[in-house]
């Protein structure tokens, strides 16, 4: 009798050794492998969530990269054309700038309203609107643009980060309900039958997880980011306003003519 009790603990410890072997990853890639059909639905929740963590991934690199860029480059832009003694140097200064660089782009759309304001004075267009609303409707739209380039990205990060989570938990429940299924047909409900097929399924949820809180977490930085970016915008159109409808910034004096 003792001895029959030590063979089934024993055996019972190694089917539940065995079983652990079953739950990683590598296990249910070769079960998924050896098996397409059986396993469409986890193969479709598995390639969702690698298209969503490579998608992720390209736009925190990309908005890590722009933010370092501008950050690097706002400030020296910015003080260049303020210190540039001649407003025609200055707009010259900013023309050379990148395409990327917001900072420039919104000193240029102004000037150019300015200078498209000038040009048709007498017509119906100064009498609608005077120089400094049409530079103020300029800077504007010039923020917004620029404002709405800052997030190019984050839409796509807050998308994986809310909806990765419920993709691995489908890809659970289906695992789970496979594994019941063949549990019953087997009719066998040993830890070495549930244990397997379980930690599979699960493998789905924490995949999810995984995908989800990097973007999450850049989502948060960045939008942190952008948020003192939109603050340097409105400062530096505020400024520009002043500057392109009387001459000079507030606290300064006007040139002479």
């Amino acid at each position: 009798m003792l001895q029959e009790t030590l063979a089934q603990a024993a055996a019972s410890g190694g089917n539940a050794a065995s079983a652990l072997t079953q739950m990683g990853p590598l296990h249910l890639l070769r079960e998924m492998t050896g098996d397409p059909g059986a396993y469409i639905i986890s193969w479709v929740v598995l390639l969702t969530l690698t298209l969503m963590s490579v998608l992720s991934i390209y736009w925190i690199v990309m908005n890590f990269i722009k933010n370092v860029r501008l950050r690097g480059t706002s400030d020296r832009v910015i003080s260049t054309f303020w210190e540039t003694p001649n407003a025609q140097d200055a707009i010259r200064y900013m023309e050379e700038q990148s395409r990327s660089e917001p900072f420039s782009k919104i000193a240029l759309d102004a000037a150019q309203a300015a200078a498209h304001h000038q040009r048709h004075e007498g017509s119906r267009l100064v009498e609608s609107l005077n120089r400094s609303e049409f530079v103020d409707r300029a800077l504007r739209q010039a923020v917004t643009r620029e404002s709405m380039r800052l997030e190019s990205g984050l839409t796509v990060l807050a998308t994986v980060g809310s909806t990765a989570p419920f993709v691995g938990l489908l890809g659970t429940v289906w695992g789970i309900y496979g594994a019941l299924i063949r549990i019953g047909a087997s009719g066998n409900a040993g830890i070495e039958a549930v244990a397997g097929p379980v930690g599979e399924a699960l493998i789905m949820t924490a995949l999810g997880l995984f995908v989800a809180i990097p973007a999450v977490l850049a989502y948060n930085f960045f939008v942190r980011l952008n948020r003192v970016t939109n603050n340097k915008f409105d400062t530096f159109a505020h400024d520009l306003h002043d500057f392109f409808a009387t001459g000079a910034r507030v606290g300064e004096v006007p040139a002479k003519q």
